[in-house]
């Protein structure tokens, strides 16, 4: 089989006065500059980078040719050779201006991607969806309620899934703006009932909820949860239906039903038990225990733990490659994944907004919420 060699482009260098200025302050500053780009520049540019880099600690070629098969090293090797008796101290001028080039670059670019995201609203209100770079990023966007979660915010969570479903992305990412990832349910949704219509709006309460589960059980795309701070009640349970879950060290959990008079919800009921034992699970969905992201992780509930400081950094990095692989690829493994239970969780999900639907109607829950707000307002 014939073999046809990568053709390795040129690398033009120009020598200017300043060339022999820059310091090895400077070369190691470069270094650090280019670990922060979050842009694959493109693999010519790699191997710009890599010759000059070796020129500059090295000096001129003179290792062995790779094979004609090993097909990376012979790229590596053809690009630092190139440069021929480039002067190691010259390769440190190109490489710092090189790098120096990039993050302007990139900068310019995030300039115009947040300008790009900041309006791209498309008519939510309580969440921001946008999609760039194969992800499709859902955003809780109710900061000065916690992202607690209101009638309208499931309605809208379940358009924008319904949307991201069928859109370019390959990946679909939820998040939350501020402090909290969500506090759960806006206790308003059961205290804004009037006199009479209490059944009723239980009854579409439950309906609503059955609903939104539903949508993450049948989600054909991988499913992210970036969890950024605490995360309370329904966005805990809901977590289970999630692909992957990464969560910031500041993030907690905690699922406070028996304190409200309710039950549990988001197929946690099964789920829990199976991610972390039944003793773990019982010890957070009947007694209330608060996990940090450490326990969390170590329970099974949480894939990887990053601190806050690079949380979303690093989180994004791993996201952006993701997000390159196969789209068709990735979809059709998560059915085969879901496939197995998916008409058990359905199943699950009708019965705990069954049983959620009696604990509303209930005087012991009513009471509880009740006495939720009466300390509240006593803080």
């Amino acid at each position: 089989r014939q073999v046809q060699a990568l053709s390795i482009p040129a690398i033009h260098l120009h020598m200017t006065a300043a060339t022999m200025q820059v310091s090895q302050q400077d070369f190691e500053k470069a270094q650090e500059q280019l670990k922060l780009l979050k842009k694959d520049p493109g693999n010519e540019v790699k191997l710009k980078l890599y010759a000059l880099f070796k020129q500059a600690t090295e000096g001129p070629c003179n290792s062995p040719k790779p094979g004609m098969l090993d097909f990376i090293n012979k790229a590596k090797w053809d690009a630092w050779k190139s440069l021929g008796s480039l002067p190691q101290d010259n390769a440190k001028q190109k490489y710092t201006e090189l790098v120096s080039g990039l993050i302007s670059a990139e900068s310019s670019s995030q300039v115009t991607d947040a300008a790009a995201e900041e309006g791209r609203h498309n008519g939510y209100e309580t969440i921001i969806v946008n999609t760039q770079n194969n992800i499709t990023k859902i955003t809780f966007n109710r900061p000065e309620r916690k992202n607690a979660l209101s009638h309208q915010m499931y309605r809208e969570i379940i358009k924008a899934l319904e949307e991201a479903a069928k859109d370019d992305s390959t990946i679909v990412v939820i998040t939350g703006n501020g402090e909290y990832y969500c506090s759960g349910n806006d206790l308003k949704n059961f205290t804004n009932v009037q006199t009479g219509e209490i059944e009723k709006a239980t009854k579409d309460g439950g309906l609503l909820l059955k609903d939104f589960v539903a949508h993450f059980i049948d989600f054909p795309k991988p499913l992210i949860a970036v969890v950024n701070g605490p995360a309370i009640g329904i966005s805990v349970t809901l977590l289970g239906l999630f692909d992957i879950v990464y969560a910031s060290d500041v993030a907690t959990f905690h699922t406070p039903f028996s304190q409200l008079g309710q039950s549990p919800e988001g197929c946690s009921s099964y789920l829990f038990p199976k991610i972390m034992g039944a003793a773990k699970a019982n010890e957070i969905l009947l007694f209330n225990k608060k996990l940090t992201a450490a326990e969390a992780c170590a329970y099974g509930l949480v894939t990887e733990v990053f601190p806050n400081r690079t949380f979303q950094k690093e989180v994004w990095a791993k996201l952006k490659a993701y997000a390159s692989l196969p789209k068709n690829s990735l979809a059709a493994s998560k059915q085969l994944l879901r496939s197995v239970e998916k008409e058990k969780l359905h199943a699950i999900n009708n019965q705990e907004c069954e049983v959620l639907m009696e604990r509303w109607l209930s005087d012991e829950c009513l009471n509880a919420i009740a006495n939720f707000f009466q300390k509240k307002s006593k803080l």
